[in-house]
């Protein structure tokens, strides 16, 4: 997933790569950089080990794997399986997130389900039928939220542009 920020942030790139157990939707590992090269921050979640290492920088640690995690990309991808649950608690590396369920919701005429996640304050918005993609993200930073709308994928086959001879 990259994200390409501008306007009222300073303008940024961010990619984001994760790996997934394909059943659990859980992390096997995650990575954040700018896309230009070697990542900031990687986390790999190693089970044959039971190790889990954080790479920032130059600095690693290691600690025991003791239970599943997600990063912020299989999150959001495991919160469009949550269903009609009205609390669920996940870990991230950094500690618990508190998912709670908000009153269904319309985004663009489509009827989605809404989520709060603690601590960050962030509200996810999922299409309430299936497929359950994702819709919209609301996330709080230092300047202000950050709103990203996702459109749903057209239906039909792809437009196409013809080009008039003079």
């Amino acid at each position: 997933m990259q994200t390409d920020f501008a306007g009222v942030l300073p303008e940024l790139r961010r990619v984001q790569t994760s790996r997934l157990h394909p059943r659990h939707l859980t992390s096997l590992s995650y990575a954040e950089g700018d896309g230009r090269g070697r990542a900031t921050f990687e986390t790999t979640f190693d089970r044959k080990t039971g190790l889990i290492t954080l790479r920032q920088g130059k600095e690693e640690v290691t600690l025991p794997l003791t239970t599943e995690y997600h990063d912020p990309v299989s999150l959001l991808l495991w919160l469009r399986g949550l269903g009609e649950q009205d609390r669920a608690t996940t870990r991230l590396t950094g500690g618990q997130v508190l998912v709670q369920r908000l009153p269904d919701t319309d985004v663009n005429e489509v009827p989605a389900r809404a989520y709060f996640l603690r601590p960050g304050g962030a509200y996810v918005y999922v299409e309430r039928e299936a497929p359950h993609r994702l819709l919209r993200l609301i996330q709080p930073t230092d300047f202000g939220p950050v709103e990203a709308l996702l459109q749903p994928a057209r239906k039909g086959p792809p437009e196409r542009r013809r080009r008039r001879a003079s």
